[in-house]
């Protein structure tokens, strides 16, 4: 180890002080487990019947082809033994020296001692190599089908993640020397940080992110002037103060998802797409959705449309005095906008004038990462548990999601804030990204039903407030913006969906890096570009292949596109008026609201 205990009296008074403290917090920690909720292992993991199909490949494989797995195993165990007398070797001569490493580089193990301390080398290699045999294993096994394959993939390699020595404090060289060189301090504030975020989970473990206590809505971030003008049982409608003088005289109003906040677009003002927006010129307007508690049991996808998406439009109607909006749906939003639009379109209503969509799925043929999730032994798992509860708890979500990145979002931050002792980071997006809502047991069970599972609106045949719908009744001219790396709404599986909107006149853009940074991408910082092609929208990779970069945000292209689509400058528009006044100040009560469970 690099770092070595002096003979120092006070410093082994201080280790030993820390060591009675982690057996207090220790206690502190099995009370807080005790408080754990009721399990329902049906959304922890796979149904066994996915284990049960893949354990039968395995074995049917072994039966009609063990030649194959025996070359497995024997390479496997080859290279094992190989490994294991390379060490022996070394430490028989005396030698400090490691074997050659051929694995390939990995950023969790960036220590210098994986590579020079025999021990840790031994452990990162063996590791390294177990991780090859079960992704070889998977691989070659015969007799599942696609989706059953996919599914397998991803749980071996959340399994194998999970056994990652770097997770471990007897085999974590960083932990290890900040131990030593703290005298147990970092153990002792990683065990405190703990038993904050499963005190904070109710039981449950997941890591908090940032520093809970940096920021304040209202305050530091999703404080563009502004005020609520509506207010119903979904949603706070809120105006922003403008900023020119003069604004288009069709107004804008965005539907961010209701799965996480909606100040995600009003970060801090350098990020803020509300601030950028209004800069440019226009009237603007946003949805702040209600988190809904057990209450809200009953509410469904129908409810998000009628008392969401179309109320908040009548009233922005009624404030500005214009007969047609702007409208933007983000994620699942865009989804209920799409819905609107099919609704209105029936009904021969054309109050919206353009549509934007940021990362809307709306054809879940093929859903990506998420599809893993999409079964019916979680989906089962799910119904069952908000039956039980009234809503589906933002822990579920957050989990879920977290678990796609489990490196970036589970292990590492554990590891720097258990292990090492390391405060969160005050990180204003990670600080939305742990600001979660709940979602109503009826809309959760609907929208994994209907719209994931079986891709009702897709095929034209979801029925939203006694109208059947389909992709193609939505012509208004829209703009679509998809993220590269997005793992929440794959990009191809966004342009599928827009391909089959009756839209003649469709702009799609697809943005570098994933779900939010790809979204939250101001033009100062210069840091994700985008692509365009104007070209007919056939098949996804040739129209990627054939698409020009842009270098930089795509903000300036939309509201460029926006700018002819707004009608002509007017004066600005002072908050409410036409009968709607100003019920609270931006960012308003419903972003706040903590529901009680």
């Amino acid at each position: 180890m690099a770092t070595e205990v002096h003979d120092n009296p006070d410093q082994g008074n201080k280790l030993n002080e820390n060591i009675a403290k982690m057996e207090d917090l220790t206690q502190r920690l099995v009370n807080a487990l005790a408080h754990k909720r009721t399990p329902n292992p049906a959304v922890e993991a796979p149904g066994n019947a996915l284990y049960a199909r893949a354990l039968t490949a395995y074995w049917q494989e072994a039966m009609d082809n063990p030649a194959k797995l025996i070359e497995q195993q024997a390479a496997f165990w080859g290279k094992t033994l190989r490994h294991f007398a390379d060490i022996q070797k070394a430490v028989r001569s005396g030698s400090t020296e490691v074997p050659p490493d051929p694995t390939p580089k990995d950023r969790r193990f960036a220590n210098p001692l994986w590579e020079s301390h025999p021990y840790f080398n031994f452990i990162k290699q063996q590791y390294m190599r177990n991780v090859e045999a079960v992704d070889r294993a998977v691989a070659e096994l015969d007799g599942l089908q696609p989706h059953e394959r996919k599914r397998v993939e991803h749980f071996a390699r959340q399994m194998m993640d999970m056994v990652a020595p770097t997770n471990f404090l007897a085999t974590n060289p960083d932990a290890l020397e900040r131990a030593v060189a703290t005298e147990g301090d970092s153990l002792v504030k990683g065990l405190e940080n703990l038993v904050r975020d499963i005190e904070a989970n109710r039981g449950d473990f997941l890591p908090i992110l940032a520093d809970p206590d940096a920021f304040e809505v209202g305050t530091n971030i999703g404080a563009t002037p502004g005020s609520v003008v509506f207010r119903n049982r979904m949603i706070e409608l809120i105006q922003y103060k403008p900023t020119t003088e003069k604004v288009h005289e069709t107004p804008i109003v965005i539907f961010p998802p209701w799965i996480n906040k909606f100040y995600i677009l009003d970060l801090k003002p350098a990020n803020s797409l509300i601030k950028y927006v209004l800069d440019q010129g226009y009237s603007l307007f946003i949805v702040s959705w209600k988190n809904p508690d057990r209450s809200y049991a009953d509410v469904g996808l129908e409810t998000y449309v009628e008392e969401g998406v179309l109320a908040a439009i009548g009233a922005v109607k009624k404030i500005t005095g214009e007969k047609k909006v702007n409208a933007v749906g983000y994620c699942i939003a865009g989804t209920a906008l799409t819905m609107a639009l099919g609704v209105m379109a029936k009904r021969k209503d054309d109050s919206v004038k353009s549509a934007t969509f940021f990362t809307t799925l709306t054809d879940f043929s093929d859903p990506g990462e998420v599809s893993v999730f999409l079964d019916d032994d979680f989906v089962d798992g799910i119904e069952k548990q908000v039956e039980r509860d009234g809503y589906l708890d933002k822990y579920f979500m957050a989990k879920t999601f977290s678990f796609l990145r489990s490196n970036d979002l589970v292990y590492g931050p554990a590891i720097r804030s258990y292990m090492l002792g390391e405060a969160p980071p005050a990180f204003d997006l990670l600080y939305w990204n742990g600001d979660g809502t709940n979602l109503p047991a009826r809309m959760a069970v609907e929208y994994l039903r209907w719209i994931c599972q079986d891709n009702q609106l897709a095929r034209g045949r979801i029925g939203i407030m006694n109208e059947t719908l389909s992709l193609a009744d939505v012509t208004a001219p829209l703009f679509a913006v998809a993220c590269e790396t997005d793992h929440i709404a794959p990009w191809k599986g966004s342009f599928s969906g827009i391909r089959q909107f009756g839209s003649k006149d469709k702009t799609f853009v697809v943005s570098e890096s994933g779900h939010i940074a790809g979204i939250v991408n101001p033009p100062t910082k210069v840091k994700y570009g985008h692509y365009t092609n104007d070209g007919p929208m056939g098949q996804s990779d040739a129209w990627l292949a054939g698409a020009e970069y842009h270098k930089g945000s795509w903000w300036p292209r939309w509201v460029d596109w926006l700018s002819k689509r707004s009608g002509k400058k007017v004066a600005a528009r002072a908050i409410g008026g036409n009968g709607f006044r100003e019920l609270d100040p931006a960012p308003g009560l419903y972003v706040k609201e903590q529901p009680a469970v």
